[in-house]
């Protein structure tokens, strides 16, 4: 008899990442490609498609494919769609009604963020806890923010736009039109753009200034820190400042448990971390300091995201009964 297996998928502003999860949480495959954000969505679902059509034939031996679920920057839980990311160019997507009449399956998608807090939740450091917040940091910042045991999603579905919160007034542009959004300061193109500033404000002797704009990566940044670069280990060191101080504002709204940094950026951990914490520490109320852990993720088998898309199409199928029509517009 065959078992149940459902599809988590990613869709990040870099890279895709489809994971094939059984019923008990764990990944039996998972695999990502470039999303491609600059294209059409239409070019991004051929090739979504093939990549689906590729794991089912793989696996449909031995496992029935029952749902999927999504996570994307403004994934629109209420109304299963996907909201004009600020880094693509894909406009609204009817995203559940789309892949639902395409796979004749149940299907629901969620913010990114908000799908790292519920695999966190059900599968990583969260498990247990009743309020925390995740921080995605990855080519966008955003937030999965549980309260009482309950996601945030808001009265749109929309909430948890973390990265889009102002921390310099009249600064940096951002791909949602404002100026000044965290996003454009924490996240892997932020420290990239906080290293062009170092530079030029900066006489330090560094290898980052052999290294032209476009062809600079977090990853970069992240291996120069190692080998003591300072140009590199101060953008760190002002990318944890601007973290701190924003997150010791969202422990002033929430007063969460602990806050978990999750995605891309987040890998760096003590160079992130360190100063992280210290600012956060350092600009927190009185009554919050001390209480609140700043935490990695701590999913083991397969991304968090991911699994949180699947737990949440686990959980819409559960709700239905018959795992028919879910959320649509």
């Amino acid at each position: 008899m065959k078992r149940t297996a459902t599809f988590g998928i990613d869709i990040g502003g870099t890279n895709t990442t489809i994971g094939l999860v059984d019923a008990e949480g764990k990944c039996l495959y998972e695999i990502s490609f470039p999303t491609r954000a600059q294209e059409s969505f239409s070019i991004f679902f051929a090739r979504l498609a093939e990549k689906i059509a590729d794991i089912r034939q793989r696996f449909s031996a031995e496992y029935d494919l029952t749902g999927i679920g999504a996570a994307a920057p403004t994934g629109n839980y209420a109304r299963g769609i996907i909201e004009a990311p600020s880094n693509f160019k894909w406009g609204k997507v009817e995203f559940v009604s789309l892949m639902s009449k395409h796979y004749h399956l149940p299907v629901a998608i969620t913010n990114d963020a908000k799908a790292a807090a519920l695999g966190e939740m059900r599968y990583g450091a969260a498990r247990g806890m009743q309020n925390f917040i995740v921080v995605t940091l990855g080519t966008g910042v955003g937030s999965g923010i549980v309260v009482n045991g309950s996601l945030i999603y808001g009265h749109d579905g929309l909430a948890g736009e973390f990265g889009h919160t102002t921390v310099e007034q009249g600064g940096r542009q951002c791909g949602c039109g404002r100026l000044g959004c965290l996003e454009t300061y924490v996240s892997s193109r932020g420290i990239c753009r906080s290293v062009f500033e170092l530079l030029a404000r900066q006489t330090d002797e560094s290898a980052l200034r052999q290294i032209s704009f476009h062809d600079l990566t977090a990853e970069t940044v992240y291996h120069l820190a190692l080998r003591h670069d300072a140009i590199a280990i101060a953008a760190f060191e002002y990318t944890g400042k601007i973290l701190g101080r924003a997150l010791a504002d969202a422990a002033a709204y929430f007063s969460p448990e602990a806050i978990i940094l999750f995605g891309g950026l987040a890998k760096a951990r003590d160079l992130l971390f360190e100063p992280t914490r210290r600012h956060f520490e350092g600009n927190l109320l009185d009554i919050y300091k001390g209480k609140i852990r700043l935490m990695a993720s701590d999913v083991s088998n397969g991304s968090a995201a991911v699994l949180g898309a699947s737990a949440l199409i686990r959980s819409e199928i559960a709700k239905t009964g018959n795992g028919k029509t879910l959320v649509s517009n």
